[in-house]
């Protein structure tokens, strides 16, 4: 068959008019690629993304495995038959992930939560998308505040939330700094303001046993949070550790409720 014929050709979904404009976008503008063709591949999902919507990274991947290793633990043998909690679900990455890696095992809900209702109006898409809406419920809220009637009873609670110091934001690459939403980025003077309040909330939201896995900028604030939660929050944690990502770099820190 003769190359270039009529049955090797691709068609195309949009113009050439049209394509070539999407790549000044890019280009000119830096527009993330992710944003342009509405979608990002993470772990094996294909996830709806918008502007408004962090763009879910491969090292965040490493949460969902967190949750799936400390579940199959005999100790831990009943952390996938209660609540979980994804805290700043953005596009639902997360939550998916730990619907599909523990429903099997009878998880039987994780509820999604995002301030912003764009972010929560794509999660419930992608949720949708998967089938998973029996067991992920999203709703629109800030952290801990959609799930008050789950005090002291969550089972796990996950989160990647805003961790870059404010005056470092003016410094990221274009295509971060000028399209991805600050909300998600944001985590104030030192990037510690979300993380420590969701360390506050990890000890008064999880039951006993109840387990957390938290991603952060890197080395020094794992250490800080580590030093907080053994010293300010005495008696409320045990067994915490930092866990490097795929590059090596101590991202997250986990661990388990008194």
């Amino acid at each position: 068959m003769r190359l270039g014929a009529p049955t090797d050709r691709v068609k195309l979904k949009v113009g050439i008019r049209d394509l070539y404009s999407l790549w000044r976008r890019r280009i000119e503008e830096r527009r993330p690629f992710q944003y342009i063709v509405g979608c990002e591949h993470w772990r094996d999902l294909v996830l709806s993304v918008q502007e408004g919507v962090l763009i879910p990274r491969p090292e965040t991947e490493i949460l969902v495995d967190l949750v799936a290793d400390a579940v199959v633990s005999k100790v831990n043998a009943r952390l996938n038959d209660r609540v979980w909690a994804d805290l700043g679900t953005g596009s639902g990455a997360i939550a998916i992930g730990i619907a599909r890696a523990l429903g099997s095992g009878g998880c039987r809900k994780v509820i999604a939560t995002d301030l912003s209702s764009v972010a929560a109006q794509v999660a419930s898409f992608n949720v949708q998308r998967y089938g998973l809406q029996d067991i992920i419920e999203v709703r629109e809220g800030s952290w801990f505040e959609p799930l008050k009637e789950f005090q002291g009873k969550l089972t796990g609670l996950v989160s990647n939330p805003p961790y870059i110091p404010s005056m470092n934001i003016p410094g990221l690459q274009a295509e971060v700094g000028k399209h991805e939403p600050r909300l998600a980025l944001d985590g104030g003077a030192d990037g510690l303001d979300d993380l420590l309040h969701l360390c506050h909330g990890a000890a008064s939201m999880l039951r006993p046993g109840g387990y957390f896995a938290f991603e952060t900028n890197g080395e020094r604030q794992c250490k800080f949070l580590v030093d907080y939660m053994e010293n300010e929050l005495k008696g409320s944690f045990l067994d915490i550790q930092v866990v490097s990502d795929f590059a090596g770099f101590q991202r997250f820190v986990t661990g388990f409720r008194q």
